[in-house]
C-alpha cells in the first residue's frame, strides 16, 4: 500500500546570529517536522540535530533553513525538505561501518548527514559549480570522510564499489543498472523514480543472494536526474 507524504510548512521564527538560536531551531525542526511524522532512526535524528543546515543554503535563504520546505540553491537545483532527508536516510538504515554512494551532491547537506553516521561517503554532482561549493563547505566543517566527485552519476563509481548503500537525490525514469551492480550484497538503494515534472515514487531496492527486491513507497517530487 502506498502512503502519501503530505508536505506542510512550519515556519520556525528565529532571531538570527547565535549558535544557540540555530541549535534551538534544529531541535525544533527535528521534533516538530521529523519525529512527529514517524522517523525514529536514532542515528539519523542525532545527525539532523547536529548538521547546520543553514550553512548549506545561500545567504538569502538562511533565515528559512529550518523551515519544513525545500529551498533553491541555484542552477535549477534545491536542498531537500528536512523530513525527506531524514526519511530517506532512515530507509537506508546506515551503520557506522558503511560506505555510502550518493548521486546528486547538490548543497552537500544530505552527504553531511550521512557522514555523521557512516564511515565513508562518496558523492557525485553533475553541476561542477555546485559540487565545488559543497566540497568547500564540507571541508570547512571538517567532513574528511566525504569525497566529492564531479561528473555523470549514471555510471556511479565502479572503482570504489561495492557500496553498502546508495542514495539518489534526483529522479531518474528508471534506476541506472550500473548503480544496482555497485550495490553490495545485503545493501539498499533508495531513489525517487518517475518522469520529469511529475509526481515520482520513492523506491527501495535490496540486494539479497544476488537478487533484487523492490518496494514502492510514497509519492514524492524531486528534480530530474540529468546526464552529460
Amino acid at each position: 500500500m502506498k502512503t502519501l507524504i503530505i508536505f506542510w510548512f512550519v515556519v520556525l521564527v528565529a532571531e538570527p546570529g547565535t549558535a544557540q538560536d540555530d541549535e534551538r531551531r534544529r531541535r525544533a525542526m527535528v521534533s516538530k517536522q521529523i519525529v512527529s511524522r514517524g522517523v525514529d532512526h536514532r542515528a539519523t535524528l542525532e545527525a539532523m540535530r547536529k548538521v547546520e543546515r543553514h550553512l548549506f543554503v545561500p545567504s538569502e535563504y538562511q533565515q528559512n533553513a529550518y523551515d519544513d520546505s525545500s529551498l533553491p540553491i541555484g542552477h535549477g537545483q534545491t536542498i531537500s525538505q528536512p523530513y525527506i532527508v531524514a526519511y530517506m536516510t532512515q530507509l537506508l538504515d546506515p551503520k557506522p561501518e558503511h560506505r555510502v554512494l550518493e548521486i546528486g551532491t547538490g548543497s552537500g547537506y544530505q552527504a553531511a548527514v550521512l557522514a555523521e553516521i557512516v564511515k565513508e561517503v562518496y558523492t557525485i554532482e553533475i553541476v561542477e559549480r555546485l559540487g565545488n561549493q559543497a566540497k568547500q563547505v564540507m571541508d570547512r566543517l571538517g567532513y574528511d570522510n566525504v569525497t566529492v566527485s564531479i561528473g555523470d552519476g549514471y555510471k556511479g563509481l565502479p572503482d570504489k564499489a561495492p557500496f553498502d548503500a546508495i542514495l539518489l537525490t534526483a529522479a531518474p525514469e528508471e534506476i541506472p543498472p550500473p548503480l544496482i551492480e555497485q550495490l553490495k550484497e545485503g545493501g539498499k538503494l533508495v531513489a525517487p523514480v518517475g518522469p520529469q515534472n511529475a509526481v515520482q515514487t520513492l523506491v527501495v531496492l535490496e540486494k539479497k543472494q544476488g537478487k533484487i527486491s523492490r518496494r514502492e513507497l510514497s509519492p514524492v517530487r524531486f528534480v530530474p536526474f540529468t546526464r552529460n
